[in-house]
């Protein structure tokens, strides 16, 4: 997040609050009130109410974490915007927030390819899916996004500097800077993009297109729970975050093509974009909400910890049916395919529901011939 702007009036006098910082205070103030409780009730549910933990679970937990992190940051700007004395907190924090805001930006679209490759191996290798859904797998890959998060990040705090500039109010600014430079805000921005957004997405693209072209050819009406979860995640991170690499490109365009770095070629509608994207970090948990509306009735407050329960079951019976539609030694393959579609909520088309319900009972040893995947509790 590159250009969220921080003021301090060094005077007595307080600046007056404008309008569109008022919009800033109502965004804040509602991403903070809805995000900050939500991603922790998210942590709760899975550290407390889920037993057993698929993979999707765990990155949703580390997702959560991510986002609580990064909103424990509004009152910061909150303070600057509802106070008229903008940042008094001082250029390490000004670095600090822009730098963990950052880190979730990268934690965030890394977890999602993570969700996207777990789907895609457990639907097209299951084999080897079965081998790396260990814990020890899990939690060296959860180490390796995050780790990779903080390096991508680095360029953010050095980016970024407290500025001075003397008029009514002797203003300073929490601004990016690039020392007069072309070639960094260049640099900078085209990263951001191409690390955050061009090559996850490209990967999250491959993954869902293979799995969707596999569940297609197997005829299932519609997904389960954990595969539209999951797309509910991708599509609200593409709605908050796609605006913002949009800038940087055109930001980039204008500099390449005029050559000078006198603040003309700062598109007018960063600050709206920057803002959207932090609002990305509550989202999340209304996302949970809806999908796991279902469950309130039944398990009250405990509702997202059955959401996440049924993530772990679908995954189990996805890699189930997968292997069964390698195996050659079914007799009748598509009463296999018809009692697992049963299990995992999907429904078979056409005729292969009448040929499955005949011979349901004689192919019902079959199924518990089938691997499974392996737990992680």
């Amino acid at each position: 997040m590159n250009n969220t702007t921080a003021i301090t009036t060094t005077g007595s006098t307080s600046m007056p609050i404008s309008t569109s910082a008022r919009v800033g205070i109502g965004i804040l103030t509602l991403a903070f009130v809805l995000g900050f409780p939500g991603n922790m009730f998210v942590v709760w549910s899975v550290l407390c109410r889920v037993k057993k933990r698929s993979v999707t679970c765990l990155l949703v937990l580390n997702l959560a974490v991510a986002d609580a992190f990064v909103l424990l940051s509004a009152p910061l700007f909150l303070r600057y915007l509802a106070g008229g004395r903008g940042w008094e907190f001082g250029s390490a924090a000004c670095k600090l927030v822009h730098y963990l805001s950052s880190v979730n930006m990268y934690v965030s679209i890394y977890l999602i390819c993570l969700m996207s490759m777990d789907r895609w191996l457990a639907v097209t290798k299951p084999f080897v899916s079965q081998r790396m859904r260990t814990k020890r797998s899990l939690l060296v890959l959860l180490l390796g996004v995050w780790v990779l998060a903080f390096i991508l990040s680095l360029p953010m705090p050095f980016y970024r500097s407290v500025l001075n500039m003397r008029n009514n109010y002797r203003l300073s600014f929490c601004l990016p800077y690039h020392w007069k430079s072309v070639g960094h805000p260049v640099f900078q921005y085209l990263f951001e993009t191409i690390m955050g957004c061009l090559i996850p997405f490209s990967l999250i693209s491959t993954c869902y297109s293979t799995v969707i072209c596999r569940l297609q050819k197997a005829k299932f009406q519609r997904r389960g729970q954990g595969s539209r979860l999951i797309l509910l995640i991708i599509i609200a991170f593409v709605i908050f975050w796609l605006p913002y690499h949009i800038v940087n490109i055109i930001e980039v365009a204008c500099l390449l093509k005029n050559s000078e770095t006198d603040g003309n070629c700062v598109p007018s509608a960063r600050p709206n974009v920057t803002a959207f994207a932090y609002f990305s970090s509550a989202v999340n948990p209304i996302l949970y909400v809806f999908a796991g509306s279902s469950h309130i009735r039944q398990a009250g407050l405990s509702f997202m910890g059955k959401l996440f329960e049924a993530t772990y079951s679908e995954s189990r019976s996805t890699s189930t049916f997968t292997r069964s539609g390698r195996s050659g030694s079914s007799p009748d393959e598509s009463s296999v395919l018809y009692t697992l579609s049963n299990k995992i909520g999907f429904k078979v088309k056409g005729k292969e529901r009448s040929s499955s319900v005949a011979g349901k009972e004689a192919n019902e040893p079959e199924l518990k011939t089938l691997a499974t995947v392996e737990q992680l509790e």
